[in-house]
């Protein structure tokens, strides 16, 4: 089987499970939203301000990085805003070559312009609603509610979540810091997910380790792991290339429990060095429920394809391989079966079949 070329990776459909809506706007749209919103910007043009954003994602510093969602969270604090970014964001992932997609934000951080949380969910189905549209058909989208690990709301998101479940929204996420904000504190709002039959993901695993992991999943139980790159902790490989399971690194392959994994947001955040040396490589080796993501489209400067390419490039992926990463993303998701199947079957296999010649 030979390697893929970039233009096959961009034909391949292609699943994605975990995107932020605020890390993924068009540099233009700031620009112009910005404008209308009266906020400051660190750079006045829209290629100015991408590299902006490129380089201070790139540049160490948390504090830099955290700084640039500053910017795409003040310019989201209208509905009209807020649709026209998640109906951008539908396009892009369209013309990317995604099929199916769970795109995450946290509603609490768009109200500061008089929104309430029901009308800023509103706002971003109508966007979506729209780029489904205009994609006739071609990627399906949905919502995943996200509240922030270091606030106080999560039951209200959580409620919200449920209440909206029918009408676009697929799940409950949280995300934020996670050193001294474990996923025990949002207890109440998972025991009452659990209660209403939904589907959440935890952020775990990212910036700290395996005790993140373990609550998110056997205190919490967490549907999948966000990232949960730092699993890689509880594996050992011996000399002789031997590899030996811990515990929970043990129960969380046994379980099938999906690892959403951000290759180029790892690096940027210290969590591996690059492609070849990220984790993805050994637990894609193990069989772990792998699925690839793009995590901050914006921030990282990536795609679906080019993260795809990047493993093509470090691991010798080939079409094969890169079906298996997306059919394990459509197993994963937050759709119900029969709808999942339908993508698997109708969408996905005939997609890769017409691209794999033996």
């Amino acid at each position: 089987m030979s390697t893929p070329t970039r233009d096959q990776v961009q034909a391949a459909p292609k699943v994605l499970l975990h995107d932020h809506l605020d890390g993924g706007l068009r540099p233009q749209t700031i620009v112009e939203l910005a404008a209308d919103a009266g906020h400051e910007l660190p750079a006045a043009d829209a290629e100015s301000l991408g590299r902006w954003f490129a380089e201070s994602a790139d540049s160490g510093s948390l504090v830099r990085y955290l700084e640039t969602f500053d910017h795409t969270v003040a310019v989201m604090q209208s509905g009209p805003a807020i649709a026209r970014v998640a109906r951008e964001c539908v396009e892009d992932l369209a013309a990317d070559g995604v099929v199916y997609a769970e795109v995450r934000y946290a509603p609490e951080q768009h109200v500061t312009g008089g929104l309430t949380l029901d009308e800023v969910v509103a706002a971003v189905q109508e966007g979506f609603d729209a780029g489904m549209a205009a994609s006739g058909g071609r990627i399906v989208v949905r919502q995943l509610l996200t509240a922030m690990r270091h606030q106080a709301r999560s039951m209200e998101i959580a409620e919200l979540a449920i209440a909206w479940r029918d009408r676009g929204v697929a799940g409950f996420d949280i995300a934020g810091a996670e050193a001294g904000f474990p996923p025990t504190r949002h207890l109440d709002a998972f025991e009452y997910l659990q209660r209403e039959n939904a589907h959440f993901t935890i952020h775990a695993g990212e910036a700290f380790g395996l005790p993140s992991i373990w609550e998110a999943i056997q205190w919490c139980g967490a549907d999948r792991l966000g990232h949960g790159v730092r699993i890689i902790d509880d594996i050992t490989v011996h000399d002789d290339g031997s590899v030996e399971l811990g515990r929970l690194a043990a129960y969380v392959r046994d379980k099938r429990i999906p690892l959403e994994m951000c290759p180029s947001s790892n690096i940027q955040t210290g969590a591996a060095e690059s492609f070849a040396e990220h984790p993805i490589g050994l637990l894609t080796d193990l069989r772990f429920r792998v699925t690839v993501n793009t995590d901050n489209r914006l921030m990282s400067g990536t795609s679906m394809t080019q993260e795809m390419f990047g493993l093509v490039e470090a691991f010798g992926y080939t079409l094969q391989d890169l079906r298996w990463f997306t059919i394990n993303a459509m197993k994963s998701a937050f759709l119900p079966f029969d709808e999942r199947l339908a993508i698997i079957d109708d969408v996905v296999k005939p997609g890769y079949a017409a691209l794999i010649v033996d």
